[in-house]
């Protein structure tokens, strides 16, 4: 799409951003919008952290951190620079880039649930200043930028590509994992029009390793959902040949370990107890959405989906049959320390973990769930599980290993001692071959 804006004013404007003389807002300070407000005040930008929990603002300004994987000393550092702070208020007329790191979840139908993202929209658009360039960095499927955001934003006389710029920029957050860090992965750009391309690279120029422009925002949104759906089937995958080869007394973990030498034609994925995070478990289901407008199917990511929704159901099947077998009893009245609810490795996020399906599932049947991690104190509020809200985590030197019945290895932290759970626990379940990687007999570890 052509632009609107001369030249001229296009280079000031771009000159404006490459001087650091921009104002740059990010609206939602999770783990998206955290990472990227620290990695824009590292780059020289003056910055406007907006989020609706007053509780996030009050935390920054204090210099401490609410992301376990985000260190107090990265907050105050933004803090101290002088170019940062956080409110609740809108802070668009301020800004001469907004930046959109907003929930984009699914409903309780599986489709996708816009509603942040609009309304957001909603609100800024009545305050936002002339030439304001508006990127849209949170996952959704091809044509969000254009039909739902664009649309939100052009009140009154207000038009993309002339007075009002859009771009989609999407995520690539990894948290938790120090080499994959916002300011170390190059950046995916898709503008609505040219103009709004060049801003957006000239934004971003100074805060990531690379850019990778593409044809326009739907292509952007459309290489998220690739990166995305990719991973889901490929753990689909694997999880389903670790049902297959468990059948035929063979070990996935040892099959992918041989089949990972091969330096060409093969990349390793790992099974797990089920998908988790903001990410790999919704966003497939975004496409899928979308592709019945053109009526067509989506047969590979649904089937994924139905592969990985089935995991925990297995879990728990796997640990109940491990009691029978060991013990000679059920799951009814049995106590069941369940290690790690977060949904990754040493990060305390627990959105679609699979740890709250499973717990959910053996509170039903019965079991008392004893729930450990180090990165939680409390479950926070659960939309899917509300019955766990608020359920407190036991610190590891108060469970009584020895009492339980069995210990159940859902995600596998580093802060665990798998060394001390193997002379303790009477029965492990291990989901992440954690046991067998931390060097421990695996003779009695029953994998699931």
């Amino acid at each position: 799409m052509t632009t609107e804006i001369d030249d001229a004013t296009l280079d000031r404007m771009i000159g404006r951003i490459r001087a650091r003389e921009t104002v740059a807002a990010v609206i939602g300070l999770g783990y998206v919008g955290l990472p990227l407000a620290i990695a824009l005040v590292e780059a020289g930008y003056t910055v406007i952290g907006v989020d609706t929990d007053p509780e996030k603002p009050r935390h920054l300004a204090e210099g401490r951190s609410y992301l376990r994987h985000i260190p107090d000393a990265a907050i105050a550092g933004m803090v101290e620079s002088g170019r940062f702070r956080a409110t609740v208020e809108a802070a668009a007329a301020e800004a001469e880039v907004v930046v959109l790191c907003v929930p984009t979840p699914l409903t309780r139908q599986r489709e996708p649930d816009l509603s942040f993202v609009k309304g957001t929209a909603e609100a800024i658009a009545p305050h936002l200043r002339p030439g304001v360039l508006v990127v849209l960095e949170s996952t959704t499927y091809p044509g969000t930028t254009e039909e739902v955001l664009i649309p939100a934003l052009e009140t009154g006389p207000r038009r993309a590509g002339r007075d009002l710029f859009v771009a989609f920029a999407p995520e690539r957050e990894d948290p938790g994992v120090a080499d994959h860090t916002t300011s170390r992965i190059p950046k995916v750009i898709g503008g609505h029009d040219d103009a709004s391309r060049r801003l957006a690279m000239a934004f971003y120029e100074p805060v990531v390793p690379g850019l990778v422009p593409v044809a326009n925002a739907r292509t952007a949104e459309a290489v998220k959902l690739t990166e995305n759906i990719f991973r889901a089937v490929n753990i689909a995958l694997v999880n389903e040949l670790k049902v297959v080869f468990d059948a035929m007394g063979i070990d996935v973990w040892e099959v992918i370990e041989a089949a990972k030498t091969k330096p060409f034609g093969y990349m390793p994925f790992y099974p797990g107890p089920g998908l988790g995070g903001h990410c790999i478990p919704i966003d497939p289901f975004y496409l899928t959405w979308k592709a019945r407008e053109f009526d067509l199917a989506t047969r590979f990511i649904e089937l994924a989906g139905e592969v990985n929704t089935a995991m925990p159901g297995r879990v728990v099947e796997v640990l109940a049959r491990a009691l029978d077998q060991r013990q000679g009893r059920g799951l009814r009245d049995a106590r069941i320390v369940l290690l790690g609810v977060g949904y990754k490795k040493n990060v305390g996020d627990t959105r679609e973990s699979p740890a709250l399906k499973i717990a959910d599932l053996l509170i039903g049947r019965g079991a008392r769930v004893i729930f450990v991690d180090p990165h939680l104190e409390r479950l926070p509020a659960l939309r899917h599980f509300p019955d766990l809200t608020g359920q407190r985590m036991t610190p590891w030197p108060e469970v009584d290993f020895e009492a339980a019945e069995a210990v159940l290895i859902v995600t596998d932290h580093d802060d665990f001692d798998y060394a001390e759970l193997d002379r303790r626990a009477r029965l492990i379940v291990d989901t992440r071959n954690a046991m067998a990687r931390h060097g421990i007999d695996t003779t009695d570890v029953i994998k699931a």
